[in-house]
Protein backbone atom coordinates (compact mmCIF):
# COMPACT_ATOMS: atom_id res chain seq x y z
CA UNK A 1 0.00 0.00 0.00
CA UNK A 2 1.25 3.45 -1.01
CA UNK A 3 0.98 5.55 1.80
CA UNK A 4 3.43 8.66 -0.58
CA UNK A 5 0.63 8.06 -3.06
CA UNK A 6 -2.30 8.37 -1.18
CA UNK A 7 -1.55 11.32 1.03
CA UNK A 8 -0.41 13.11 -2.18
CA UNK A 9 -3.92 11.97 -3.75
CA UNK A 10 -5.35 13.91 -0.97
CA UNK A 11 -3.27 16.46 -0.72
CA UNK A 12 -4.82 17.15 -4.89
CA UNK A 13 -7.74 18.11 -3.27
CA UNK A 14 -6.37 20.81 -1.06
CA UNK A 15 -4.18 21.25 1.52
CA UNK A 16 -4.29 20.05 4.53
CA UNK A 17 -1.30 19.25 7.70
CA UNK A 18 -0.75 15.83 9.03
CA UNK A 19 -3.79 15.12 11.52
CA UNK A 20 -6.42 16.05 8.79
CA UNK A 21 -4.34 13.98 6.23
CA UNK A 22 -4.29 10.46 8.48
CA UNK A 23 -8.22 11.24 9.28
CA UNK A 24 -9.09 11.43 5.71
CA UNK A 25 -7.00 8.52 4.43
CA UNK A 26 -8.67 6.56 7.28
CA UNK A 27 -12.01 7.72 6.52
CA UNK A 28 -11.48 6.63 2.71
CA UNK A 29 -10.38 3.07 3.67
CA UNK A 30 -12.91 2.75 5.84
CA UNK A 31 -10.23 2.88 8.97
CA UNK A 32 -8.76 -1.03 7.62
CA UNK A 33 -5.66 0.43 7.14
CA UNK A 34 -5.06 3.19 10.11
CA UNK A 35 -1.94 5.36 9.96
CA UNK A 36 0.44 6.18 13.11
CA UNK A 37 0.81 9.83 12.85
CA UNK A 38 4.87 9.71 12.74
CA UNK A 39 3.85 7.59 9.18
CA UNK A 40 2.45 10.33 8.11
CA UNK A 41 4.85 13.03 8.97
CA UNK A 42 7.68 10.94 7.88
CA UNK A 43 5.96 10.74 4.31
CA UNK A 44 5.45 14.30 4.23
CA UNK A 45 8.93 14.62 4.88
CA UNK A 46 10.07 12.46 2.47
CA UNK A 47 7.42 14.06 0.07
CA UNK A 48 8.90 17.68 0.74
CA UNK A 49 12.37 16.65 0.08
CA UNK A 50 11.65 15.12 -3.26
CA UNK A 51 10.08 18.51 -4.26
CA UNK A 52 6.50 16.64 -4.50
CA UNK A 53 5.24 18.60 -1.51
CA UNK A 54 5.66 22.26 -0.27
CA UNK A 55 5.46 22.91 3.79
CA UNK A 56 3.53 26.38 4.51
CA UNK A 57 4.43 28.08 7.57
CA UNK A 58 2.63 27.27 11.23
CA UNK A 59 -1.03 28.13 11.57
CA UNK A 60 -2.42 30.12 14.94
CA UNK A 61 -2.57 26.04 16.29
CA UNK A 62 1.26 25.42 15.08
CA UNK A 63 0.32 22.94 12.57
CA UNK A 64 2.14 23.16 9.01
CA UNK A 65 -0.18 23.08 5.97
CA UNK A 66 1.49 21.07 3.49
CA UNK A 67 0.20 22.01 -0.34
CA UNK A 68 0.98 20.20 -3.20
CA UNK A 69 3.49 21.30 -6.16
CA UNK A 70 3.48 20.45 -9.92
CA UNK A 71 5.67 17.40 -9.75
CA UNK A 72 3.59 16.19 -6.86
CA UNK A 73 0.46 16.47 -9.14
CA UNK A 74 2.30 14.51 -12.62
CA UNK A 75 3.55 12.10 -9.78
CA UNK A 76 -0.41 11.16 -8.29
CA UNK A 77 -1.61 11.29 -11.89
CA UNK A 78 0.93 8.91 -12.88
CA UNK A 79 0.12 6.72 -9.82
CA UNK A 80 -3.71 6.53 -11.07
CA UNK A 81 -2.62 5.42 -14.98
CA UNK A 82 -0.44 2.89 -13.40
CA UNK A 83 -1.66 -0.37 -12.99
CA UNK A 84 -0.59 -2.11 -9.50
CA UNK A 85 1.94 -5.04 -10.53
CA UNK A 86 2.06 -8.26 -8.86
CA UNK A 87 5.74 -7.89 -7.73
CA UNK A 88 4.78 -4.66 -5.66
CA UNK A 89 2.70 -5.88 -3.48
CA UNK A 90 3.33 -7.05 0.39
CA UNK A 91 4.45 -10.65 1.43
CA UNK A 92 1.46 -12.38 1.88
CA UNK A 93 2.13 -14.07 5.55
CA UNK A 94 -0.23 -16.89 5.08
CA UNK A 95 1.33 -18.41 1.97
CA UNK A 96 4.52 -18.04 3.80
CA UNK A 97 3.65 -19.66 6.83
CA UNK A 98 2.18 -22.27 4.91
CA UNK A 99 5.23 -22.98 2.57
CA UNK A 100 7.07 -23.23 6.13
CA UNK A 101 4.39 -25.40 7.68
CA UNK A 102 5.38 -28.27 4.74
CA UNK A 103 8.68 -28.05 5.04
CA UNK A 104 8.76 -28.76 9.23
CA UNK A 105 8.56 -31.60 10.78
CA UNK A 106 5.80 -32.60 12.95
CA UNK A 107 3.29 -29.74 12.00
CA UNK A 108 0.46 -30.91 10.93
CA UNK A 109 -0.32 -28.48 7.36
CA UNK A 110 -4.21 -29.44 7.68
CA UNK A 111 -4.26 -28.13 11.02
CA UNK A 112 -2.69 -24.80 9.69
CA UNK A 113 -4.98 -24.83 6.99
CA UNK A 114 -8.52 -25.99 8.54
CA UNK A 115 -7.00 -22.99 11.21
CA UNK A 116 -6.72 -20.40 8.93
CA UNK A 117 -10.11 -21.35 7.02
CA UNK A 118 -12.01 -20.67 10.47
CA UNK A 119 -10.92 -17.89 10.92
CA UNK A 120 -10.99 -16.38 7.42
CA UNK A 121 -14.39 -17.41 7.31
CA UNK A 122 -15.38 -15.92 10.52
CA UNK A 123 -13.80 -12.44 8.98
CA UNK A 124 -15.85 -13.33 5.57
CA UNK A 125 -19.42 -13.20 7.64
CA UNK A 126 -18.73 -9.84 9.28
CA UNK A 127 -17.45 -8.63 5.97
CA UNK A 128 -20.80 -9.61 4.50
CA UNK A 129 -23.03 -8.78 7.19
CA UNK A 130 -20.77 -4.84 6.87
CA UNK A 131 -21.66 -5.11 3.47
CA UNK A 132 -25.39 -5.99 4.08
CA UNK A 133 -25.69 -2.41 6.27
CA UNK A 134 -24.32 -0.26 3.88
CA UNK A 135 -26.15 1.43 1.13
CA UNK A 136 -26.49 -0.39 -2.00
CA UNK A 137 -25.97 3.29 -4.15
CA UNK A 138 -24.07 5.96 -1.26
CA UNK A 139 -23.81 9.36 -2.77
CA UNK A 140 -21.31 10.58 -0.34
CA UNK A 141 -17.53 10.01 -1.97
CA UNK A 142 -16.13 8.49 1.35
CA UNK A 143 -19.10 6.02 1.63
CA UNK A 144 -18.16 5.28 -1.92
CA UNK A 145 -14.32 4.84 -1.30
CA UNK A 146 -15.24 2.57 1.87
CA UNK A 147 -18.07 0.83 -0.25
CA UNK A 148 -15.23 -0.29 -2.52
CA UNK A 149 -12.53 -0.93 -0.18
CA UNK A 150 -15.05 -3.57 1.90
CA UNK A 151 -15.91 -5.12 -1.16
CA UNK A 152 -12.30 -5.57 -2.04
CA UNK A 153 -11.51 -7.31 1.38
CA UNK A 154 -14.96 -9.55 0.75
CA UNK A 155 -13.39 -10.54 -2.65
CA UNK A 156 -9.49 -11.24 -0.84
CA UNK A 157 -11.18 -12.99 1.78
CA UNK A 158 -13.39 -15.39 -0.76
CA UNK A 159 -9.87 -15.95 -2.68
CA UNK A 160 -8.48 -16.89 0.62
CA UNK A 161 -11.04 -19.67 1.36
CA UNK A 162 -10.27 -21.23 -2.43
CA UNK A 163 -7.03 -21.27 -1.89
CA UNK A 164 -7.01 -22.97 0.81
CA UNK A 165 -8.78 -25.37 -0.30
CA UNK A 166 -6.33 -25.97 -3.14
CA UNK A 167 -3.77 -26.13 -0.65
CA UNK A 168 -5.92 -28.74 1.10
CA UNK A 169 -6.45 -30.91 -1.57
CA UNK A 170 -2.65 -30.44 -3.26
CA UNK A 171 -1.91 -31.79 0.29
CA UNK A 172 -3.91 -34.61 -0.21
CA UNK A 173 -2.48 -35.51 -3.73
CA UNK A 174 0.93 -35.32 -2.94
CA UNK A 175 1.15 -36.51 0.69
CA UNK A 176 1.62 -40.67 0.33
CA UNK A 177 -0.38 -42.25 2.45
CA UNK A 178 0.10 -43.50 6.02
CA UNK A 179 1.18 -47.18 5.68
CA UNK A 180 -0.08 -49.05 8.61
CA UNK A 181 1.91 -50.61 11.00
CA UNK A 182 3.55 -54.37 10.37
CA UNK A 183 2.39 -56.87 12.28
CA UNK A 184 5.47 -58.60 14.69
CA UNK A 185 6.78 -61.60 13.01
CA UNK A 186 6.48 -63.77 16.01
CA UNK A 187 2.64 -62.84 16.14
CA UNK A 188 0.58 -65.03 15.33
CA UNK A 189 -0.84 -65.46 11.55
CA UNK A 190 -4.26 -64.16 12.09
CA UNK A 191 -2.95 -61.46 13.96
CA UNK A 192 -0.45 -60.83 10.91
CA UNK A 193 -3.77 -60.61 8.41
Amino acid sequence: MSIRHGLLALLAQGPRYGYQLRAEFESSTGSTWPLNIGQVYSTLSRLERDELVLRGDADEEGRFVYSITAEGTAEVRHWFATPVERTDRPRDELAIKLAMAVTTPGVDVADVVQTQRTATLRALQDLTRLKAGASAAPADPGEQAWRLVLESMVFHAEAEVRWLDHCESFMVRVTPPARPAAAPADAPKEARR
